[in-house]
Order: structure tokens, then sequence, then C-alpha cells
């Protein structure tokens, strides 16, 4: 059972921007989010830019500067390249002065286009219901724990190597907002380095430095799906990929680049 705090959204509204929750921690430092939520916040504001005609993303890439502290935060986005076709939109996240994490996405007019036979779409695993829901270690607040639902198909969170599993959000991303299909594609996508550790947790860090989503197709439904494998390197180096599907069968891809360490034994913050 999810109690009450655990259906509260990942981000409010203020006047200048937004204030996270405690939903929105990441694994690495206590004083900082998880890469999914602000992900997931800059494609809503994205989306939100005007177009003449129906379109969607099909490409959105997170540069992440710097950890980002779980403290309010300001979003700005912009149209980049104005089409009725094709465009490309920004955003950049910031605190205070400092930019934290920027994201630029390409959106496409939507068509009804006669492509002749196509492959019927399939889930080639468990689907959420025959999957294994993952208990956290603790309801400590924070996203791997409280802000989604994991259900390994294949592979679990403890366990090295690849790992397919479902996830959904156990809240809005903004509070009073609908969360939109991209949403929820890039704040699960960006578990891909977590949930298929090359590397054995507590022992190694393994930071991306950003993802990327491609969407042939936008989601439908609560659940995505990863289907994730990391590739390492011993200068240090990964490489972490996912295929993307929902309840239906596939909806794209999603890439992040790892920096691998040791992890040291002091104390964080020195």
């Amino acid at each position: 059972m999810h109690h009450a705090a655990m259906s509260e959204a990942l981000f409010t509204p203020n006047r200048r921007g937004y204030v996270p929750s405690e939903h929105a921690r990441g694994t690495w430092d206590r004083g900082a989010m998880h890469g999914g939520p602000p992900a997931a916040l800059m494609a809503g504001v994205m989306e939100a830019l005007p177009t003449e005609a129906p379109m969607a993303i099909v490409r959105a890439t997170v540069e992440i500067f710097r950890p980002v502290p779980l403290r309010p935060v300001e979003v700005a986005a912009r149209i980049e390249r104005e089409g009725r076709r094709v465009q490309m939109l920004s955003a950049t996240l910031t605190d205070g002065n400092t930019e934290l994490c920027r994201a630029t996405a390409w959106r496409m007019r939507i068509a009804d286009l006669d492509l002749g036979e196509q492959p019927p779409l399939e889930v080639p695993f468990a689907g959420p219901a025959g999957s294994v829901a993952h208990t956290p270690e603790s309801d400590d607040p924070a996203f791997h724990r409280t802000g989604v639902e994991m259900r390994y198909a294949r592979g679990s969170f403890i366990e090295q190597g690849p790992a397919t599993v479902w996830m959904r959000l156990t809240g809005p991303v903004v509070a009073g907002q609908t969360t939109t299909p991209l949403q929820r594609a890039l704040a699960a996508a960006d578990f891909g380095n977590g949930v298929s550790a090359a590397v054995p947790w507590g022992e190694y860090l393994f930071i991306n430095t950003d993802l990327t989503v491609y969407l042939h197709r936008q989601p439908e439904g609560e659940w995505i799906c990863l289907d994730a494998s990391t590739d390492v390197d011993r200068h240090g180096v990964g490489v972490a990929h996912s295929r993307l599907y929902d309840e239906c069968g596939p909806i794209g891809r999603s890439l992040q680049g790892l920096f691998i360490d040791r992890l040291r034994v002091t104390p964080p913050g020195v």
C-alpha cells in the first residue's frame, strides 16, 4: 500500500519556479535530485511552447552540468527553430544565477500516413502485472523509493547486469498539472544506468552526464518499461542504453553517458 505522502507531486509551482518534494531526491547525494525529475520538468515546459498544429517530441536530450540541489529551481524554454513541420526547442533549469541543466528537443508534426503493413506491436517479456515488485530497502523519501513504483520482468535492482523493469510515477510531476507521456518516458529513462549497473553498488560511482530519449511512438498509459544494459570500460567511462516500451509495445530508446569512479571513503562534499 502507498501511504498518503507517496502521492505527492515531484514539484509544486510557486511565483518564480518550482519547489521540489523529497520524492525528487537522488541516489548519490541526499541534498541533490535524481536526474529524472528535472528532465521531466524541463520536458513539460518545452511541450507547453505553442504550435500551430499538433506536434510530438521525437527526441529530447538533457545535459546535466552539475547536481541539481533539492531546492527551488526555475525553468525557461524557447523555440530555437520555428517550423510548421519540425521545430527545435530548448530549456534551461537554473538555481538562482547558476545553470544546472540544459535540454533540447526536436518535435515533428503529427500526420496520418498509410505506411502499408507494419509488424504488430508486442512486448517480448512479462508486463507489469506479471513482473516482480521491487520493495525499497527503506521508505526514506527518494525518487527511486517513493517517487516511482518498479516491477522487474528480468533482473533486479541489486543484481549487476542487464535488467528489464516497468516503472510508473506515484504522483504527478508538477502539482495541479497532468503528467504527459514524454514526462513519464524521461522520468523512467534516467534510471537506465541504475537498474542495469555493470559495477557494484557501494564500491563505484556511475553518474550520467546526460540523457537522450528517442520516441518513435508516444507512450500510452502509466507504465514505462526499460530493457536496460550498461557497457563500461576500464578507463572509467560507460554507456547505458535502454529499449523503451509501454504495455502495447516498443516506444523508443534512451542513452546515457556515464562517468565511473571508485567511491572514496571520505565524507560527501570533501
